[in-house]
């Protein structure tokens, strides 16, 4: 009897486990873009995009590099005055190189404005279609293995952050 009573205890504790039990499941986003010719499409036009506009902030640093090398060339020539003036259009030259540099490749720049453009809405279809996967399947998280690890997922009912706040007494 005593055996029975353990095996039923250890039953009910194995089930309540199981029931508390968290469903989680993973995507492969980079696997999944790799299948979707639209984005194929989106990133081959902004590496053309990038490429060019490297090549013309490139262009730009060679004209830099040959105007320093001819300034030092002639620098023990020029007058104090004339020195000043070249500095000056080089470090213009230099301030023009950055800006447009960032104009293409900064943090609010083209590049990032152009990838928002094209690939955002390519993103925004894939995490609809995890969402929807998702509460079909009853998961609870989802995580994309792409990359850093991602929550794609979670259902709001195992968001704890007021529970967090209240007993920190917020």
């Amino acid at each position: 009897m005593k055996n029975f009573k353990a095996l039923l205890l250890t039953f009910a504790v194995i089930f309540s486990i199981a029931s508390n039990a968290q469903r989680l499941a993973y995507v492969d986003s980079q696997q999944i873009l790799s299948k979707i010719p639209e984005y194929a499409q989106a990133q081959g036009q902004l590496d053309n995009m990038a490429k060019t506009w490297e090549s013309e902030v490139s262009k730009l640093r060679a004209e830099i590099d040959v105007m320093e090398k001819e300034y030092q060339a002639e620098k023990v020539l020029l007058t104090p005055k004339l020195q000043e003036e070249k500095e000056l259009e080089l470090d213009l030259k230099r301030k023009a190189a950055l800006e447009l540099q960032r104009k293409y490749f900064g943090p609010d720049g083209e590049l990032f404005k152009k990838r928002q453009e094209l690939i955002k809405p390519i993103q925004d279809q894939i995490f609809n279609a995890v969402q929807d996967v998702a509460t079909k399947r009853k998961y609870d998280m989802v995580f994309d293995k792409s990359g850093a690890i991602t929550l794609l997922y979670v259902k709001t009912s195992l968001d704890i952050s007021d529970e967090v706040l209240e007993t920190m007494g917020y």
